[in-house]
């Protein structure tokens, strides 16, 4: 493409920008001004650059309701399969060197005769054959439904009916030695594949012992709705809301090990077996089939297109979550909050002293006001602020540096060097008295003041790496809640920017504590062992962007998660502190740390772990992908 075609197509997403809010009024103006400097190249890697960072790009058929972008998407890239189709993955399955065998126990209880009967046909559509059905009529079926399935069963050799409830049949249930187990209900629904993908993945993945798949909702006239595009195994999400159990498969050697359900927690009861799992398998065991498998009804005709909480966080679920804890030996209380449940880590009876590196050159403005509210509104016990002036020559910003050198807790280091991130945050770590680092910018501002202790207290249990808070813009929109690698073709960029205060966000992901890949440094905690451990930020090859995206990474690849918490809550001023314009250095620096992360991590940044191939990364908001990405399922 020549450069002036790239010019205009990076231009053309300047009014969606705009009108979107994402943060580019000055871009035009910038593109201007670089023009005269550099020329037509210097602005198409300007507007570029700005583009990837600030706003989304527009999306096709925004101005559509959900729904209707929903079934569209359905229409092109999930629609019921063709019979040639269907013939393929027959015979793709006939080479297969195993042929997994499946048993699905299935509720009857609260359906009606026409529910049961769709559901038990979607079992007998499937496309692998596999399969054996057990029709459980609890003391909450209705008369017809029990005789419907009595009828079916009688005309089908793989199907059984079982005057018991769901726990009672799932308990009774032989899937074999090497067989897999499920529930679902019989007001839902599977896609025909469902059984074939799940099978596809247990003999790509020979360690697996817990598969699960992502759903959707089904109305009675078939219309799918509100997909659930799951991420891949999330421990954290996990203890915020059950989003694996619909629809989970259990390995029969897994359940000899750990049980079958437990009726004393009810409805939650599904999700306490999920939990018990989680505690025997490594990550490498719990594999993801991210395809809409499975199709809830719809819980509500007047909210067909709502999430409800309740279930995804079922009652007894906060008793499930409390006795997974006390297994662990995990010092925490789980109460239901918000769209999920919340567990509360408790501190060491003497919490550790957190060193916050906070790096600036003049703005006082903004460094008084982060300074002066982590003293003020902090509750935590133990921490010191090393402040880095890094070339300071506003006279008021030294006074002020000169004076808060005094106070107790409170050191300032002079760095005259030219601007680099990582290595003003690796001068302070080497100088800190902490055994836990704190990674703050100049522009934050404290609002909850149990900030620091919600992420000291997650940033020391076992196997997590860094943690971040929620931030937002002064004008109260979502500025950070996870980073998710890969965005509109770059490095990485922050889930659900812009969203309003109040919004939970896809499936309550904006308001629920969760593993993500990398958290912001803007705001990041982590353990002093681990930061040493991985060898700080990376101050030769990143020394301005992505270095904390890197560092994530690091942390990871040596087995630890990342984790963000929505109730560590800070403003992050971050308009206020980005440059009018890019000069041709600062482009070509960043294209070049582009670059190395690119080289770095390769495809990783295009597999997120924790965000769903099914979902955009041309815009943050957890919008469809047009088309989806290919799933990688088959590699461990």
């Amino acid at each position: 493409m020549s450069t002036p075609n790239r010019l205009w197509r990076a231009l053309a997403f300047i009014p969606n920008a705009l009108y979107k809010g994402g943060g580019l009024g000055g871009t035009a103006r910038r593109a201007v001004k670089i023009l005269r400097q550099s020329g037509l190249r210097g602005v198409v890697r300007s507007v570029s650059v700005l583009l990837r960072n600030d706003g989304p790009p527009l999306m096709a058929d925004a101005s559509r309701p959900d729904r209707f972008q929903y079934r569209e998407w359905v229409k092109r890239h999930d629609a019921p399969l063709a019979p040639a189709q269907r013939q393929a993955l027959e015979a793709q399955a006939a080479g297969w060197p195993r042929q997994p065998g499946f048993v699905l126990v299935m509720a009857l209880d609260g359906a009606d005769a026409q529910q049961a009967e769709r559901a038990v046909a979607s079992v007998r559509d499937q496309v692998f054959a596999h399969w054996r059905l057990v029709l459980a009529a609890g003391p909450g079926t209705a008369q017809a439904v029990k005789a419907l399935a009595d009828r079916l069963a009688a005309a089908e050799p793989r199907i059984e009916f079982a005057e018991a409830t769901l726990a009672q049949a799932f308990n009774a249930a032989d899937p074999g030695a090497d067989g897999w187990l499920a529930a679902c209900d019989a007001r839902d629904a599977l896609a025909a594949d469902a059984l074939w993908r799940v099978a596809e993945a247990a003999v790509a993945r020979p360690e697996a012992a817990l598969i699960y798949t992502d759903e959707d909702r089904i109305a009675a006239n078939g219309q799918r709705s509100a997909p659930y595009f799951k991420p891949d195994w999330n421990l954290d999400l996990l203890r915020s809301q059950d989003f694996v159990s619909r629809l989970a498969f259990f390995a029969a050697p897994l359940l000899r090990e750990v049980g079958r359900l437990d009726e004393r927690f009810g409805d939650a009861a599904r999700y306490d077996l999920v939990l018990r799992a989680a505690e025997r398998l490594d990550a490498a065991r719990i594999v993801h089939v991210p395809k809409a498998l499975y199709h809830r009804h719809v819980a509500s005709e007047e909210a067909v297109h709502a999430m409800d909480p309740a279930e995804y966080a079922p009652e007894g679920g906060e008793r499930a979550l409390q006795a997974h804890l006390a297994r662990g030996g995990i010092e925490a209380t789980a109460e239901r909050a918000g769209a999920g449940f919340r567990v509360r880590h408790a501190l060491p009876a003497e919490p550790p002293l957190v060193s916050l590196f906070i790096p600036t050159r003049n703005g006082l403005k903004l460094v008084r006001q982060c300074i002066e509210s982590i003293l003020e509104k902090t509750l935590y016990p133990r921490y010191e602020i090393i402040l880095i002036d890094n070339g300071s020559d506003d006279p008021e910003a030294l006074r002020y540096f000169e004076e808060i050198s005094v106070r107790a807790g409170v050191r300032v280091l002079r760095d005259d060097s030219p601007f680099n991130y990582s290595a003003l945050n690796n001068q302070a770590a080497a100088v800190a008295k902490g055994e836990v680092f704190g990674l703050i910018n100049n522009d934050i501002e404290v609002i909850s003041p149990d900030w620091l202790g919600e992420m000291v207290s997650i940033a020391l249990q076992p196997g997590v790496g860094a943690v971040g808070a929620r931030l937002w813009y002064p004008e109260n929109t979502l500025q950070h809640a996870g980073v998710v690698l890969g965005y509109r073709g770059g490095v990485a960029d922050h889930a659900h920017r812009r969203l309003g205060q109040g919004d939970a966000g896809y499936f309550g992901r904006a308001a629920l504590l969760q593993g993500f890949s990398a958290v912001t440094a803007a705001c990041l905690i982590v353990r002093r062992a681990l930061y040493e451990r991985v060898g700080g930020l990376d101050e030769k090859n990143l020394k301005v962007a992505y270095n904390d995206v890197d560092f994530c990474l690091r942390l990871r690849e040596a087995g630890y998660r990342n984790v963000w918490t929505p109730h560590a809550e800070l403003y992050h001023h971050e308009s206020a502190t980005r440059p009018s314009d890019l000069s041709e250095a600062q482009i070509q620096r960043f294209l070049g740390e582009e670059g190395y992360m690119k080289q770095r991590w390769g495809e990783l940044l295009f597999n997120d772990p924790a965000y769903n191939p099914n979902l955009s990364l041309a815009i943050e908001d957890f919008s469809y992908a047009w088309p989806p990405r290919a799933a990688k399922v088959a590699a461990p």
